[in-house]
């Protein structure tokens, strides 16, 4: 395979530090989650370039099928703690499409193969728990 992108993210501090991205202005401050501080969380992070990546991928299924619809693309990430010090992350995908002819079930259908196309649902495929959901409204 040939590189598309690469980026180089830069954290110092870890989660109550800095984020910087070696190719773009971005600075975050990094905060634990529910610590009330003011800042952003790695798990956050995650959730925000999960749902791009998926919302782009269904949009390819879209494309490759010769579907049409609108979609918007929620993922909801937890951050789960077993004993000591055993962290996992999990996630649930919510999509909603919009403007199609396509039933819920023709339409969950093309949610799924953007499961399969993700290179996040990729990444994560057997390492975290993955819940996916649609509707149509």
């Amino acid at each position: 395979m040939k590189a598309l992108y690469s980026t180089k993210a830069t954290v110092t501090g870890g989660r109550a530090g800095k984020a910087t991205l070696s190719d773009n202005d971005l600075s975050i401050n990094m905060v634990p989650p529910g610590s009330d501080k003011e800042g952003n969380n790695p798990e956050q992070m995650f959730a925000i370039g999960y749902s791009a990546c998926f919302d782009g991928a269904l949009g390819a299924v879209k494309q490759m099928e010769k579907a049409t619809f609108d979609s918007t693309t929620e993922i909801e990430v937890d951050l789960l703690q077993g004993d000591s010090h055993d962290y996992k992350l999990a996630a649930k995908i919510y999509v909603v499409g919009e403007n199609t002819e396509l039933s819920a079930d023709e339409f969950q259908k093309l949610v799924e193969k953007a499961h399969q196309v993700c290179p996040y649902s990729k990444a994560t495929r057997g390492n975290i728990d993955v819940e996916v959901t649609s509707e149509v409204k």
